[in-house]
């Protein structure tokens, strides 16, 4: 079964779902949120418990390998809150998935890249033509590697792309498999023992091709406790701003490495390498039209309505919006940027 299958039958039973009377997530005053392999400042709290604390919520943390993973979830109603990549946003919203970012937790940074095998004889973009591809499928890595494809004019059918998931990626790595895979972590560190960076996120988006990560909440979760998201994104602000300002908090030998390296796996070292790696943006310019502010006119929906159009051109959806403003919004940034 194809994953764009999974995804419109889980969007079907969604739909059936609601057609039954429920509480309110409010009243239960328990959520269920979707998180990745990616190391993020804001990831502490939830080691720590302190989203838990600060909003007053039981809430169930649950670990997926990839963004599209999380939409089938969220489609399927057993996630209301998570972390997602533009890429499989895009495919989401396009299909009919009702949900809004609130919060952008990274940018199109250093953290992903296009890792090429040593000896794979691929040295330049152009090299990739006939070579073994692969990157977690709908992913915001799947959407730039195609990109570079494009950027080169390589038809992917000049190339074997496989859309697999990371850990699947990783296993074919280490059997010779592939030639190069467009990853993030823990991969990124796994697949550089025996491979060089060809290009990074940053350098594809500067190529054309920008992406974004989110943490995502469905419209219904939003409309019934908009302070629990406010609350929400206050910690995720305040981790990263920690993480701007205090290095040294953040080192190889902090407790916040550390509480990473529990909760994701790989050594307190990795994680604080890994994090440098990371391009966050501003809650003050999320706040303005860079970003989420500013409806058709905000970079997230602008990003959101390209990744769709080439989506679509390569077939992997059927329908662009007119639209994607309806699926940003500022609104629950921390008060003192509003």
């Amino acid at each position: 079964m194809s994953l764009t299958r999974r995804t419109l039958i889980a969007i079907s039973l969604a739909s059936a779902v609601a057609a039954f009377p429920a509480s309110g997530f409010a009243d239960a005053k328990k959520v269920v949120i979707a998180y990745q392999t990616d190391a993020l400042p804001s990831s502490v709290a939830i080691a720590n418990g302190e989203f838990a604390k600060a909003t007053g919520y039981d809430i169930d943390f649950r670990k997926f390998n990839s963004g599209a993973e999380i939409f089938a979830a969220i489609a399927s109603g057993d996630v209301q809150i998570g972390e997602v990549g533009s890429s499989p946003f895009a495919a989401a919203t396009s299909r009919g998935l009702d949900v809004k970012a609130f919060y952008l937790s990274s940018s199109s940074g250093d953290d992903e890249a296009l890792i090429v095998r040593n000896g794979s004889g691929i040295e330049k973009p152009s090299d990739l033509k006939g070579k073994k591809l692969a990157a977690a499928p709908v992913s915001t890595d799947h959407y730039q590697l195609l990109s570079v494809l494009k950027q080169e004019n390589i038809a992917e059918k000049d190339a074997q792309v496989f859309a697999i998931p990371q850990p699947e990626i990783v296993a074919a790595w280490s059997r010779g498999d592939l030639d190069a895979a467009f990853v993030w972590d823990p991969a990124l560190t796994e697949l550089k023992k025996n491979g060089k960076v060809l290009l990074t996120s940053k350098q594809v988006a500067d190529r054309g091709a920008p992406t974004f990560s989110a943490w995502v909440a469905t419209s219904k979760f939003a409309k019934e406790d908009p302070e629990f998201l406010k609350t929400f994104a206050g910690v995720i602000n305040k981790y990263s701003e920690s993480f701007e300002k205090d290095k040294a908090a953040w080192s190889e030998n902090s407790d916040n490495a550390k509480a990473l390296a529990k909760l994701l796996g790989g050594t307190p070292a990795n994680q604080a390498s890994e994090l440098k790696n990371l391009s966050l943006p501003s809650v003050a310019d999320q706040g303005t039209d860079k970003w989420l502010a500013g409806g058709d006119n905000s970079g997230a929906a602008k990003v959101l309505k390209a990744t769709a159009q080439f989506l679509k051109d390569q077939g992997k959806i059927t329908d662009v919006l007119p639209s994607y403003a309806a699926f940003v919004t500022s609104e629950y940034l921390p008060k003192a940027v509003q």
